[in-house]
This record gives C-alpha cells, sequence and structure tokens, in this order.
C-alpha cells in the first residue's frame, strides 16, 4: 500500500502579524510549525502503515525553508519526503495549489501508484478547505472528507466515519481515495529516537516547476482566479464592565436591559404595544 501524504507549513497561528501597507502575512521573524490538520493525517498514514504495510511519501508545496516541516515529519516514520518549490507557484491561491499538488502525485503515481492520499481538513492560515477535494476532483479519486475514524480497510476499499453538522455518517468507497482529517481521528505520536537522528540527516527532494508538466496558466497568480483584497487583525476583546447590582439591584437591571436595547442585543418586536 502506497500512503501519500500532503503536508503544508504554516506560520504559528498564536504569533500572526500584518503588514499593513501590503495585507499580507508577515512571515519573516515568525515561527512556522507543521499545519494541526496535517499532522494528524500523517498519524493516520503511518497507523495504516504499520496495519496493512507499504510506504508513506510526503510532498509539500513551499519556500526552500519548508524543508524544516519536512524534517520534522520524517521523524515520525515517513519514507519519503519532497517539496515543490519554485517562483512560479508564488501567489497560487487553492485552485492552482490543488493543480500543482496533482501534477505532482500523478507523477508519483506514474511510478509508485498511490493507494490512499491524506490531507488535512483545511490549513490554519486559509481556512478554505477547498484543496483536499480539488486534488480528489482532478485526480478522479474518491474523496472522503471531515473524517473522524477509519472503520475498516482492505486491498480495494475503505470505511470511514466523518462528522456532519448534525451527526455522523458512514461510508465505504474503493481505492484509490483521498481523505481530509479532523484532529479527533487520531492522538499524535511522539518521534521514536531512531527516526529522529535518520530525520537529522534526512535532505528532502525538492521539485523545481521545470521537472514536471505543469502548464503556467493553472498555476501562480496566473491560474488563481481569486485574489485577497484585504487581510486583518481581528480587534482586540475589550475587557468589558462591571456593574454593582448589590447596591440597586433594580436600577442595575434596568440599566443592563438598556444597554442591551442600545446594543441591539435585544429588540422590541414591530407589533408589540406600549413600546419598551
Amino acid at each position: 500500500m502506497h500512503f501519500l501524504i500532503c503536508l503544508k507549513q504554516v506560520p504559528d497561528s498564536s504569533e500572526v502579524r500584518i503588514d499593513p501597507a501590503t495585507n499580507t502575512l508577515i512571515r519573516e521573524g515568525v515561527p512556522s510549525i507543521i499545519n494541526p490538520y496535517d499532522a494528524h493525517a500523517l498519524e493516520e498514514a503511518m497507523r495504516l502503515k504499520e496495519k496493512f504495510g507499504g510506504k508513506v511519501t510526503i510532498i509539500s508545496m513551499g519556500p526552500p525553508q519548508a524543508k524544516e516541516a519536512l524534517r520534522k515529519a520524517m521523524t515520525f516514520g515517513a519514507d519519503r519526503a519532497i517539496l515543490l518549490s519554485d517562483r512560479m507557484f508564488a501567489g497560487s491561491d487553492s485552485l492552482a495549489t490543488a493543480y500543482i499538488l496533482t501534477v505532482a502525485i500523478q507523477t508519483i503515481n506514474d511510478t509508485d501508484p498511490v493507494d490512499v492520499v491524506l490531507c488535512g481538513k483545511e490549513a490554519i492560515d486559509g481556512d478554505t478547505a477547498q484543496t483536499g477535494p480539488g486534488i480528489a476532483e482532478r485526480l478522479g479519486y474518491e474523496q472522503l472528507t471531515y473524517v473522524i475514524k477509519i472503520r475498516d480497510m482492505d486491498q480495494s476499499s475503505i470505511t470511514v466515519e466523518r462528522k456532519m453538522e448534525d451527526g455522523r455518517e458512514v461510508l465505504k468507497a474503493k481505492l484509490p481515495v483521498l481523505i481530509t482529517v479532523e484532529k479527533e481521528l487520531n492522538d499524535l505520536r511522539y518521534a521514536s529516537l531512531p527516526n529522529m537522528m535518520k530525520a537529522a540527516a534526512y535532505e528532502p527532494e525538492v521539485w523545481e516547476a521545470k521537472r514536471l508538466p505543469f502548464d503556467p496558466s493553472q498555476m501562480g497568480l496566473k491560474g488563481s482566479p481569486t485574489s485577497v483584497s484585504r487581510i486583518f487583525a481581528p480587534p482586540a476583546k475589550s475587557g468589558g464592565e462591571i456593574l454593582d447590582g448589590l447596591q440597586d439591584p433594580v436600577g442595575t437591571a434596568v440599566n443592563v436591559v438598556e444597554k442591551m436595547f442600545q446594543q441591539n442585543i435585544i429588540m422590541v418586536h414591530p407589533l408589540a404595544k406600549g413600546g419598551r
């Protein structure tokens, strides 16, 4: 079995800063981490490898420094890591990113067929949840999204449990398949010392655009039908107002209700009589 993980290096969300002039994320000097959802996809791939045998391949698209995320991922026991890195990829939105990753997966699949592609539900720096399904559509794979449990699997099919807004859904699909996962799927393991030593010396493969049969019109800014017009940090929450209801409970209650009306938290129904 061949399990392939799509992994992204993202800024640590606790230290995100925004350039007010360009409305873009400031990545310089900001710690980067493996996208948390992708870490759970990798963990599940390792569990499937341990159960069914085979290999685990990781691919990522990003700048050269994303090698560090791949080395970190290799400490969990993956077999191969590939970084797609080229200036031609810059500015790609989720559609263009799905195209780039798809071409890479197809190239890998030509010599080493992929049975299961695993992706995190979404990246915490974009929150679109579009890239995984976009890859599945281009590959022609069945897609199982928001997966929280893999119930069963054999050489030809897989049965999963996925999270829905109003409950859970159990689905069975034929391989090959693409799965996007939630954090509830598993608990992350600790890296073993042998794997850490191996990963420290590992050099991820770097694939530039010229290595693959890309259509330049489908990647980068040219291949991105969407663009970010503005990005901003949410305003800091104020500490609120504390009202002392011990001295004048009735007056305080009236004051609270008045403030709720002023802020439209509660409103008078237009058909109500007698005002407030």
